[in-house]
């Protein structure tokens, strides 16, 4: 391996074996066999390695979404994928505390992923799944998603349950896809309206070829955001 390798390695394995996921940059040099000014010749500074090493491990934490069930239902797939995230969280706590933390702020791995979930949202969006627009729809996801796994990281005495998680994830998705519970009946006319709006909001973002103005469509995608969101 390279220099530059020894120490992503010796940075992985000390956070692999830290409690909270705060090692030294002493303790890397120590690890990899280096000196201080070589780490920093290659990475600038010690949140620049963080970073490096965060996104070697989100490859890997890629590569545990691809092994997700496939599966034609959107919204099952999406269940599959916050299920995948949570125990990816659970198995690699050093790596996902630096992922999803304030300090990781070189690292692309969270902005990324949050892509990803955006992606198959607009797929629900265009099918008519979805009761909120997908940009509410991701942060609400990623927001719970992210935070019933730090908690269960970070506070695991006070989250024992291991069924937190699905139970969140259920009355997240309760109040994102019409396919799951029915919203009630004094709430239904505003869900179908809102409902409308989002899909075609996200049919019309999605066709290039509808005749439409730069200057009306986007007053329609104004007009049909706040339907969506009202």
């Amino acid at each position: 391996m390279s220099t530059r390798d020894d120490i992503l390695a010796a940075t992985a394995e000390l956070l692999v074996e830290s409690a909270t996921g705060d090692i030294s940059t002493r303790a890397i040099c120590e690890r990899a066999g280096v000196q201080a000014p070589t780490l920093y010749r290659h990475f600038g500074d010690k949140d620049a390695l963080l970073a490096a090493v965060v996104d070697e491990a989100f490859e890997q934490y890629l590569g545990s979404k691809r092994l997700v069930v496939a599966t034609d239902d959107p919204v099952e797939r999406l269940r599959n994928g916050w299920d995948s995230h949570n125990a990816w969280a659970l198995a690699h706590p050093a790596y996902y505390r630096i992922i999803f933390s304030p300090f990781a702020t070189g690292s692309i791995a969270a902005a990324e992923a949050m892509a990803i979930l955006r992606t198959h949202l607009d797929l629900c969006a265009e099918a008519g799944l979805l009761r909120v627009a997908p940009e509410v729809a991701a942060q609400m996801i990623m927001a719970a998603n992210v935070g019933v796994s730090l908690m269960q990281l970070t506070r695991g005495e006070l989250y024992p349950d291991p069924g937190l998680s699905t139970r969140v994830r259920d009355a997240v998705h309760a109040r994102v896809f019409v396919a799951d519970i029915p919203p009630s009946t004094s709430e239904k006319g505003r869900s179908d309206v809102a409902t409308a709006a989002t899909t075609l909001a996200a049919l019309v973002a999605a066709d290039d070829a509808a005749p439409l103005a730069p200057t009306e469509r986007a007053l329609l995608l104004d007009w049909l955001a706040r339907l969506g969101d009202a």
